[in-house]
């Protein structure tokens, strides 16, 4: 197994590399604990995070079946944003993930003063 994430194209690098951006962990983390959220509440929970920035990472999380949209035919339009069943299972590792940050935190920063 481990000799697949070598190959030219490696489903795991091209899966993984979309939680290696900036947003699209904090994003789905957002969302699972609010539940459902509208596009406004969810900006506001990341407050640095741009609109269209928002907007691109939504986008591709969606495409990718980790959060599902849904519009409303109302003026003005409103829209929601939730986890998809497959979504819901990233979260156990992405809880893992930012436990190990959180508990590594103080090594990181430690590691990168030796090195400025």
């Amino acid at each position: 197994m481990t000799k697949k994430i070598y190959e030219d194209f490696c489903p795991v690098r091209h899966i993984v590399d979309r939680f290696g951006d900036k947003w699209s962990m904090l994003t789905l983390w957002t969302i699972h604990e609010r539940g459902v959220v509208r596009f406004g509440e969810l900006s506001r929970s990341i407050p640095d995070i741009s609109q269209k920035m928002l907007t691109a990472t939504l986008r591709t999380l969606e495409t990718d079946g980790y959060v599902a949209r849904r519009v409303y035919a109302e003026i003005p339009p409103r829209v929601e944003y939730r986890l998809t069943p497959l979504g819901e299972t990233l979260i156990p590792h992405l809880a893992a993930l930012i436990e190990w940050a959180l508990a590594h935190r103080a090594d990181v920063e430690a590691a990168r003063a030796v090195r400025r």
